[in-house]
């Protein structure tokens, strides 16, 4: 199968499997398994560079392999993209985590308190999908502002 590539669309392509890779390796380790999976396609992408016109976009390492030049790992778009992934990640694992965390407080309370003639409680589902939804409210609305942490203590 053979593909042909403008410069500009192969720097595309280059500055897409950049970004894949930052993504498993920041979250895995360069050496984990999940980033050595694609390490071999990543490093053949970089061969290429040179004869499609991106030898800028490349550069050899002391260990005599390639990487990424500045160019890439500097470029403002592939920054904004990167930050605009970790905050992301950091408000959904932020709302997970607290409403996981109060559902299963919530849980602890009712089989203390479980009484006869009660409406049955939402499904965990249901119930872990309204906490989630009032996090995502108040984040909305206030940022961290009204967010307190308690070091070494449960909130």
């Amino acid at each position: 199968m053979k593909f042909s590539f403008t410069p500009k669309e192969y720097a595309r392509l280059l500055e897409l499997a950049y970004l894949g890779h930052w993504v498993v390796a920041s979250r895995k380790g360069d050496d984990s398994a999940a980033a050595r999976r694609y390490d071999g396609i990543f490093k053949r992408l970089l061969e290429l560079a040179t004869s499609l016109g991106c030898a800028d976009l490349v550069e050899e390492r002391d260990d005599g392999s390639l990487g990424p030049s500045a160019k890439i790992e500097e470029d403002e778009r592939v920054g904004e993209i990167i930050a605009e992934f970790d905050n992301d990640t950091f408000w959904n694992e932020l709302v997970t985590r607290l409403a996981e965390r109060e559902y299963a407080a919530e849980q602890a309370k009712r089989a203390l308190a479980e009484a006869p003639g009660v409406d049955p409680p939402p499904t965990p589902d249901e119930r872990l999908k309204q906490i989630e939804d009032a996090y995502w409210d108040e984040f909305e609305k206030n940022d961290l502002a009204n967010l307190i942490l308690l070091r070494g203590g449960r909130g």
